[in-house]
C-alpha cells in the first residue's frame, strides 16, 4: 500500500531495551535526522523523556506488559474520544501515548495497541478476545481516515507481535491473531511491535505478510524509507 504523496521519512523505533547507542550523549550524531520515534513498549518513561528532549522530535509510544509504574496515568482514553479526529494531549514527558488510539503525525496515520497475551493476569494483558474489542474500539477513527485521507492507516504500532510471526509459542510472547485480521482488513504499510527479544544477530527482523511489513523493534531499529503523508 502506497502512502501520498511521497516523501523522505526516517523513523526510529526502539523497544523492551535500553540501547546505550540511543542512551548516550552522541544521540543527535547518531539519530538527529530522524523525523519521528515511535516505541513499542517496556521502556521506562525517563528514557522516553531523555529521547524527546534530546532529539526534539516528535515520540509515539505503547506500553508493553513491563514498565507500568504510569500506566494508569496515561489510560484516560474513552471509547467516545475514538469517534473524532482531535489530537491526544500530551503528558509531560513530552511523549504521546497512543494505546487503543488512532493518531496523526507528520502526516502518518499511526494506530496504537498495547500490551501483550494474558498469561498470568497482570496489568495490561488481553485474551485474543479482549484485543479484537480494543481494535473495534478503533475501527470509527480509521473509518474517517480513509473517507478524508485516502486510506485507514499507515502504521500499526503494537508491542506484541502477530500470530504466527516473530512470536514464540510460550503463553507471554505467543502472537494475536487478530492482528492477521487486522493487516489483511486495513492494510498498513507497517506493523512495528516489540516484545519479542533479539540475542541472535541472524534471527528474522523483518517479514512481510501481504501489504504490512512486519518489523520487530527491539532494542532499536531505523525506517528509512519513501513514505506518502
Amino acid at each position: 500500500m502506497l502512502l501520498y504523496p511521497p516523501v523522505v521519512m526516517k523513523i526510529l523505533c526502539v523497544s523492551d531495551q535500553i540501547d546505550p547507542l540511543v542512551y548516550s550523549s552522541s544521540i543527535k550524531e547518531r539519530f538527529g535526522d530522524a523525523d519521528l520515534v515511535l516505541s513499542a513498549g517496556d521502556l521506562p518513561m525517563d528514557y522516553l523523556e531523555f529521547i524527546v528532549s534530546t532529539l526534539n522530535k516528535p515520540l509515539l509510544f505503547v506500553f508493553g506488559n513491563h514498565n507500568l509504574k504510569e500506566y494508569s496515568y496515561y489510560m484516560e482514553q474513552t471509547f467516545e474520544s475514538n469517534w473524532v479526529m482531535t489530537d491526544e494531549k500530551r503528558h509531560t514527558s513530552g511523549a504521546t501515548h497512543v494505546g487503543s488510539k488512532v493518531h496523526r503525525e507528520e502526516g502518518l496515520i499511526i494506530a496504537g495497541l498495547g500490551g501483550s497475551m494474558q498469561y498470568n493476569r497482570g496489568t495490561n494483558q488481553y485474551t485474543e478476545y479482549q484485543m479484537r474489542w480494543e481494535i473495534f474500539r478503533l475501527i470509527p477513527r480509521l473509518i474517517l481516515h480513509r473517507v478524508f485521507h485516502g486510506r485507514f492507516l499507515d502504521i500499526l504500532l503494537t508491542h506484541a507481535a502477530p500470530r504466527g510471526i516473530h512470536d514464540k509459542p510460550d503463553p507471554c510472547h505467543l502472537g494475536f491473531k487478530c492482528f492477521l485480521w487486522f493487516m489483511r482488513v486495513f492494510k498498513p504499510k507497517y506493523l512495528i511491535h516489540g516484545h519479542i527479544h533479539l540475542y541472535d544477530l541472524s534471527t528474522v527482523r523483518t517479514t512481510k505478510y501481504r501489504n504490512t511489513l512486519v518489523l520487530n523493534a527491539y532494542s532499536h531499529y531505523i525506517i528509512d524509507t519513501e513514505a506518502s503523508i
